[in-house]
């Protein structure tokens, strides 16, 4: 059952969460997820780990990519949020929102959702509010270009973007803008396209003066090493 909240939010019990707001220090790598009123009804899932965070990664796909979080208890990373807005199950719309080039109207939409009204909601509700070089933004396929696009777009807010196997709809723009992000990029052998992608930005990136780190994995698109490079992904940006 949804409760209807007054700041626009529809919050819901998840795993053994309540509606409810914890202090972070007492919720111990447990799962918060909470619906907005954007687009019909979006849910956001916050991975809250089990000792007060001190950084945050802002992710697309976040049904998926919340889960992720859990892998950060066992690596040698520091205290880490993942906030994860889910995205749409028809991937022409989700590629709409992920990539600026298809419908900017669309993509501006959920770019405003995404960096005002979600990180506002997570510094509200949890008291988290990083600096940028302890902020990253992250995503995998399409949502690789979305944190690339956002990354670039806002690096007041995210110091680092997490970019695997980057889908080929946002290319990298004649003119970078300055300052540049980290850029930690990664794809797997057996999926060509992605690899050619993730190069290519990291090329790009380097040659505007971008500290960038690129890894080419063995697997394919989908396969265990998105899942397997998150936690070094984290490590590197923020330290241990």
């Amino acid at each position: 059952m949804k409760e209807e909240a007054p700041d626009g939010v529809n919050r819901e019990p998840e795993e053994s969460n309540t509606g409810q707001a914890r202090p972070v220090g007492a919720v111990s790598g447990e799962f918060v997820t909470e619906t907005f009123e954007y687009d019909g009804g979006r849910p956001v899932t916050v991975y809250v780990p089990p000792e007060p965070p001190r950084a945050i990664v802002f992710a697309g796909d976040g049904q998926r990519i919340s889960k992720w979080g859990r892998l950060l208890e066992r690596a040698d990373v520091p205290p880490t949020m993942v906030v994860g807005v889910h995205g749409l199950a028809d991937e022409m719309l989700r590629l709409h929102e992920y990539s600026p080039g298809f419908d900017p109207e669309r993509f501006a939409a959920h770019e405003k959702f995404f960096v005002e009204d979600v990180r506002r909601w997570t510094e509200s509700r949890f008291g988290v509010a990083p600096p940028a070089e302890r902020t990253a933004v992250f995503g995998v396929s399409a949502g690789g270009e979305l944190a690339l696009a956002l990354g670039l777009r806002h690096p007041e807010l995210y110091g680092a973007i997490f970019s695997v196997s980057p889908g080929g709809g946002y290319r990298p723009p004649g003119a970078m803008p300055s300052p540049l992000p980290r850029a930690y990029l990664a794809a797997g052998t057996q999926e060509p396209f992605f690899l050619e992608n993730a190069k290519r930005w990291a090329d790009a990136l380097r040659g505007a003066g971008a500290d960038v780190v690129m890894q080419e994995r063995a697997g394919s698109h989908g396969g265990a090493f998105w899942r397997e490079e998150f936690p070094l992904m984290v490590r590197w940006a923020f330290g241990r």
